[in-house]
């Protein structure tokens, strides 16, 4: 099961951003989140399975409304320019660099060797996860959740403002 999410998370991704029709790649990105769902529902985390498919099939959801609303008739219908050369270039130059920040990072804090040779094998409580998201204290995570709601507020907003049409006078 894990070899069958994994070749439908890996090849909707590759899909997601390749593909040229944005809601094409809005749908390739609801498979890989269904993907990641399936995976938490396989190492029996529910809870976590669940709130995936509700808040991200959600997300994805909200993509759908403003690729409508935002992307004009053209680009929907998949009738615009070609990504030039240059900038496919870039584009995997950047990625690459980011992939070598990663591996540096991973390599340089012994994430790899911590979590293969862990030798006490002691899972941590749900209690224990939900008040480090919950919580208020130092390495807790509400008030970045709080900012990140705040944020995503603006976005949309943001967006209305701009898919609003000019009236002519």
């Amino acid at each position: 099961m894990f070899i069958i999410l994994a070749v439908v998370i890996l090849g909707s991704a590759v899909m997601c951003v390749t593909t040229t029709r944005i809601m094409r790649a809005a749908t390739f990105m609801l498979f890989v989140l269904f993907g990641v769902a399936g995976l938490y529902f396989l190492l029996d985390y529910t809870y976590l399975g669940a709130a995936q498919i509700s808040v991200y099939a959600g997300g994805v959801t909200m993509i759908y409304v403003f690729a409508i609303q935002l992307v004009g008739k053209r680009t929907l219908q998949g009738l615009v320019e070609r990504v030039k050369c240059s900038r496919a270039i870039c584009g995997a130059c950047v990625s690459l660099l980011g992939f070598a920040v990663v591996a540096l990072i991973l390599l340089k804090n012994d994430f790899i060797t911590k979590a293969c040779c862990a030798t006490d094998g002691v899972e941590v409580p749900m209690s224990v996860i939900g008040q480090a998201l919950l919580g208020s204290e130092k390495y807790q995570y509400v008030l970045p959740f709080e900012f990140i709601s705040v944020f995503l507020l603006a976005c949309i907003i943001g967006g209305i403002v701009v898919s609003r049409k000019e009236e002519e006078k």
